[in-house]
């Protein structure tokens, strides 16, 4: 692997970032690839970019290895998906490393709680959990995290 570069999304990627972003959901075992959410997806990224997240992408030479969802004025770590072929080599930290340079005091996120990989990676990188509730949109349990940066107190 090369080191991809963290960059704004372009708004021709939308539908790469769409499907990076069904692989990489697929790949933890809790949904089928399908067109239906693959559409889904990709008018999701539309509605969530008019409704203030900032979108970044992992760039491998071209192809898009991650996405990186942010919705700044809340303080909230939207998303973070990495390709299937890029996961367990880094790339996961380098964008949790660069989202701490957007939110350097304090970011919230929510993670499906039979996610368990995403949510226990979050842990070991500081977010402390918060509570769970049930997302009514789509009936997943939720789990709610916090990271502070050292020396804020709680």
């Amino acid at each position: 692997m090369s080191h991809p570069i963290i960059r704004p999304a372009r708004a021709d990627e939308y539908d790469d970032i769409g499907r990076v972003w069904m692989e990489s959901w697929v790949s933890t075992g809790l949904e089928q690839a399908s067109g239906f959410l693959l559409a889904n997806l990709r008018a999701r990224v539309r509605r969530e970019i008019a409704n203030g997240w900032s979108l970044f992408v992992a760039d491998d030479n071209g192809s898009i290895a991650a996405m990186l969802a942010l919705h700044l004025p809340k303080l909230y770590l939207d998303m973070l998906f990495v390709a299937p072929a890029y996961q367990g080599q880094s790339l996961g930290r380098k964008l949790l490393a660069f989202t701490r340079t957007q939110m350097p005091d304090e970011m919230h996120l929510r993670c499906v709680r039979e996610n368990e990989k995403a949510w226990r990676w979050y842990e070991r990188e500081g977010f402390v959990f918060e509570k769970e509730e049930v997302e009514p949109s789509n009936g997943f349990v939720m789990k709610y995290y916090r990271w502070k940066a050292k020396g804020n107190a709680r």
